[in-house]
């Protein structure tokens, strides 16, 4: 123990910081830890050799290539078997027969027919075969006798020894002679070595066949994604799938598990396949593992998608080549085709590519629209691309509420008649009152075609972006009524239920886009109202649902799978304003996307075709109205516009003033004032200039008056 010292001071001493009592503690040298037992170290040397990657690749190297050699020799058994016995035909024809295909099983019968007549024509042929090859022996060695005999003679008579006469002979003796003992020589080291060359046979087949557990293959064998998709990878992946009555059907069929598989067809950036499935196995089975079914393809859950076609006991798997659905589809046709215009009626909006990479378009005519999904997954991005086709038919009107208040639709001010911008109760109230006023054109327009069956309307379509904000607004009108919810007495929903119920047949159209849908943010009345549904990433199965409707989802469509923050832009859209393939309720679709810079250029282009339109950023509520002024600003810079376009445009900028006019409504206004409308290439007209010149001399006259 090392020596301990201590320091003293006399207690007569004053302390002092310096000299102050020392309190010593003789603390001992630490004793010496205790040795480890060796049956400790020996474990963990052991655990440490058991988990080493090195050891880990010798056993699996190790099962891997005695795997190959046991199962290469069942394989080789298997062959001969089949070779042997009809089995394989017996295999066949059940696999017909569980595929409901009866024809092919009568011919497969026919052929086993065939085969167990050739067999034992074959085995009665060996009754008489031993007799047969005596007789053969027999003759052909007296013939080969001969044969030396006679070449024995000529040689004699050629040297003129008569010995020669049994050289032939002697010289064929010999040489047998020399091959038994070349055979006695070779015989004990080919059976030494023969088992080896046995097991290397085996062992080569079952190399070539894979037949070993996935996780004694290779590395590069088990990781290998992105391998060709073919028939023998897609009946394995099923039967893999966990399901014991496929495995069991499978295992039946044996090889001819292919027989459930339609064509592999190239579709788009993958493939598909149609897989008829045997009885007792249910289409939901399969869909419920998609994931474990994607990686049995050696594939991302996100690359195969499983849907329901008409033919019954069918799914349809489509198959992405690896990584191509992280890949770009490119630019909109709006984008770099700056000559494309629009036709609302007849056209489709080029908004992006299906799976297959076919081009995705959707017809806007007469169709209500929902979108919905996560935040930040390019909802708006989807909604504008649409709307920014649209504003390519001169004859459409936008009304547009931007509940979320950034700029993402700035580039329709000079192009919309109305744009509310904002996140604020004050946005939400004017939000509705649009869409009110969305209602009250759709009774004037439902009056008109009372009286003239036969009155065409420009399309008007009202666009809430973020609607979800509206529904949960909290804040009541003067009269005690809310603006949000989902009740009766809700002014928003009940705007949004009378454009649904009625607005479709005289061009009323309303579109929403909305985030992460509840029964509370989208009411099921307004979800179904729409005639396009689309949903983008989605958190949950419930509200793939909502978005899609449940009988879409049990058919396959999956948004609630997309994977969010990576597929964005992918959305799953249910329509019959866009192609599906037959039997399918949905299609699934890469949107193209269109930064707000592109988006700019193409409403400059629809501006260019419209000329000047007066946006409004605020609705007026409740206080007195000036007609000829208002008539002066929704003119704005037009030279002349139509009567019943001036009327429209009122009734946005007031609906409570001027939802109700008609066009003697307008004339009296401006006839008063000495602005009268008139005719212009055979149609009713209102010139600015007059209105401007009347509103001059009417302030005129008011000054006037009041000096």
């Amino acid at each position: 123990m090392s020596e301990n010292v201590v320091h003293l001071h006399k207690p007569t001493d004053p302390p002092t910081p310096d000299t102050a009592p020392t309190v010593l503690t003789v603390v001992p040298d630490a004793p010496p830890a205790p040795p480890v037992p060796l049956w400790v170290r020996s474990g963990r040397a052991v655990r440490t050799a058991v988990t080493h990657e090195t050891t880990r690749a010798t056993v699996r190297a190790v099962a891997r290539h005695s795997l190959y050699t046991l199962n290469g020799g069942r394989i080789v058994a298997r062959r001969a078997w089949d070779g042997r016995t009809g089995s394989r035909y017996e295999r066949m024809i059940r696999a017909a027969e569980a595929a409901g295909n009866l024809e092919a099983a009568e011919e497969w019968e026919e052929r086993l027919t065939r085969f167990r007549a050739a067999r034992h024509h074959r085995r009665m042929d060996l009754l008489h075969s031993p007799v047969e090859a005596a007789k053969g022996v027999a003759v052909g060695a007296g013939m080969s006798i001969g044969v030396l005999v006679a070449l024995g003679v000529v040689m004699a008579i050629n040297t003129g020894h008569v010995g020669d006469v049994i050289t032939p002979l002697t010289a064929t003796i010999d040489f047998i002679a020399l091959l038994i003992r070349i055979v006695q020589i070779v015989w004990g080291p080919a059976l030494t070595i023969g088992p080896f060359l046995a097991l290397l046979a085996l062992w080569s087949v079952g190399r070539k066949q894979q037949a070993a557990p996935n996780w004694a293959l290779p590395a590069n064998v088990r990781n290998g994604e992105g391998e060709p998709i073919t028939p023998s990878i897609v009946v394995k992946a099923l039967r893999d799938l966990g399901v014991p009555a496929l495995r069991n059907a499978i295992k039946e069929m044996g090889d001819a598990g292919a027989s459930m598989l339609g064509p592999i067809t190239i579709a788009g950036c993958g493939v598909e396949v149609d897989v008829t499935l045997p009885s007792g196995v249910s289409t939901d089975e399969v869909q419920k593992r998609r994931k474990k079914l994607a990686e049995n393809l050696t594939r991302h859950e996100h690359e195969v998608f499983i849907t329901i076609p008409q033919a019954a006991r069918t799914v349809r798997l489509w198959i992405a080549d690896s990584g191509a659905l992280d890949e770009p589809i490119g630019p909109s046709p709006l984008v770099t085709d700056e000559t494309l215009t629009a036709d609302y009626a007849k056209g489709k909006a080029p908004w992006g590519q299906d799976l297959r990479g076919d081009a995705a378009a959707l017809s806007l005519y007469q169709r209500h629209l929902l979108i919905t999904g996560l935040s930040n997954q390019g909802k708006t991005a989807a909604l504008r691309a649409l709307a920014l086709w649209a504003c390519l038919d001169r004859r459409v009107e936008f009304r547009i509420a931007d509940l979320k208040g950034a700029g993402d639709w700035a580039m329709f001010d000079g192009l919309a008649t109305v744009l509310i911008q904002g996140p604020a109760d004050e946005q939400v109230i004017e939000a509705t009152e649009m869409v009110e006023g969305l209602v009250d054109e759709m009774n004037r327009r439902i009056e008109i075609r009372r009286t003239d069956p036969g009155a065409v309307f420009a399309p008007l379509i009202g666009i809430v972006d973020e609607a979800q904000v509206a529904f949960m607004c909290p804040v009541k009108d003067e009269e005690g009524r809310p603006y949000g919810g989902s009740k009766a007495v809700s002014r928003y929903f009940m705007a949004v239920r009378k454009v649904h119920n009625q607005g479709r047949v005289v061009d009323v159209i309303l579109w929403e886009g909305t985030q992460d849908p509840t029964d509370q943010n989208l009411p099921k009345l307004v979800r179904e109202g729409a005639h396009t549904r689309a949903a983008l990433a989605l958190g949950t199965e419930s509200q793939a649902e909502m978005a899609l409707g449940a009988k879409a989802v049990k058919a396959g469509a999956a948004p609630h799978l997309l994977r969010q923050g990576l597929d964005k832009g992918t959305l799953v859209v249910a329509s019959d304003g866009i192609d599906i393939p037959a039997g399918q309720p949905s299609i699934t679709v890469r949107t193209h996307y269109i930064d707000d810079e592109q988006a700019t250029a193409i409403t400059d282009r629809a501006k260019a075709l419209r000329g000047g339109v007066t946006t409004l950023h605020a609705i007026d509520r409740g206080e007195e109205r000036d007609p000829l002024a208002d008539i002066a600003t929704v003119l704005g810079s037009d030279a002349r516009v139509r009567t019943q376009e001036v009327i429209t445009r009122l009734t946005a900028l007031n609906a409570d003033a001027y939802a109700s006019w008609s066009f003697i409504d307008l004339k009296r206004v401006l006839d008063a004032a000495g602005a009268e409308p008139y005719k212009s290439d055979g149609r009713m007209v209102v010139g600015r200039d007059r209105v401007a010149r009347a509103l001059a001399n009417r302030d005129t006259e008011g000054s006037a008056s009041a000096d």
